[in-house]
């Protein structure tokens, strides 16, 4: 098992760094916390995603502030990079790299492991503000440049947090996203059949006015689930809806009211064998199932 959180590095609102444990016996003990960058910057640091790196170890990957200095409060005016570190049973983090140099500030990331190894998603930061999703791949023994899922042309003068899902099963890959571009806001979908080295066209996934915070499963037969918070008259509601590897939509299923403030959170869900686990903030952390046909 392992457990990441945020400590805080300094008295300014962004000085925080990221913390990792391990278990190797179930959760029964776990190791002492270590973090996996190195600049020792009071700056922000966040947004992980954790996965089974190709060598054996715990890949992570997060967003990285230590370009952002000398701003207000610790938030400066440089780049947010995306960064991964590869973390041994034994040693210190090693393979520091820079995933991208430049991407927007504080939209979660997400992987998920291929046939041809792991895939990073998350929102860019390109020329002219625009803020689309982008990816990264492990090929060849190295990471891949970045890639555009789909050119939607958001252009938003800051960070949304609002960031993307993945889910990979063999060869195929399915990305959800929120965007406004155009000033209508959009939860969309685009599958890949070659472990993410292109995607297809993007499927509409929402009902109309959806607040993003979206998160994916892929089934056995190449459809994919996509939950999303939809909002309704006095609120919100954590929706799901299947969509078919050829683009058909199923009906939206209603999974429980919810907010749509800041503090309303990412629902998540996850499957477990024959059916698909909800999770979200309500009065606390809420559960529900949803049995899969």
């Amino acid at each position: 098992l392992a457990a990441h959180w945020l400590a805080r590095s300094g008295p300014d609102t962004y000085a925080y760094d990221v913390r990792i444990s391990r278990s190797y016996d179930g959760g029964t003990t776990w190791t002492r916390p270590f973090t996996p960058h190195h600049d020792s910057t009071q700056t922000e640091h966040g947004f992980v995603s954790m996965f089974p790196a190709p060598d054996g170890s715990l890949g992570a990957a997060w967003l990285d502030g230590r370009e952002m200095t000398g701003g207000e409060e610790g938030y400066g005016h440089g780049n947010m990079s995306l960064r991964f570190a590869s973390l041994p049973r034994a040693g210190d983090p090693v393979g520091e790299a820079v995933l991208d140099d430049k991407v927007c500030e504080c939209c979660q990331t997400s992987v998920a492991i291929t046939s041809e190894g792991p895939i990073v998603v998350y929102r860019d930061r390109l020329a002219g503000e625009i803020r689309d999703i982008s990816t990264v791949r492990w090929k060849g023994g190295e990471w891949t440049r970045p890639r555009s899922v789909s050119h939607d042309g958001w252009k938003i003068d800051g960070c949304p947090v609002n960031g993307p899902a993945i889910d990979a099963r063999g060869p195929g890959v399915a990305v959800a996203w929120f965007t406004a571009a155009g000033d209508t806001p959009r939860v969309k979908l685009a599958f890949s059949d070659d472990a993410g080295e292109t995607f297809g066209n993007p499927i509409l996934v929402d009902d109309g006015a959806p607040s993003g915070r979206v998160d994916v499963a892929l089934l056995d037969d190449g459809s994919a689930m996509v939950s999303w918070l939809e909002r309704v008259a006095g609120g919100g509601e954590v929706r799901a809806r299947r969509i078919g590897a050829d683009g058909r939509r199923g009906p939206a299923v209603t999974i429980a009211p919810s907010g749509t403030a800041r503090s309303s959170g990412f629902p998540r869900m996850v499957r477990s064998g024959k059916r698909l686990v909800f999770a979200w903030t309500g009065a606390g952390v809420l559960t529900a199932t949803l049995s899969l046909p």
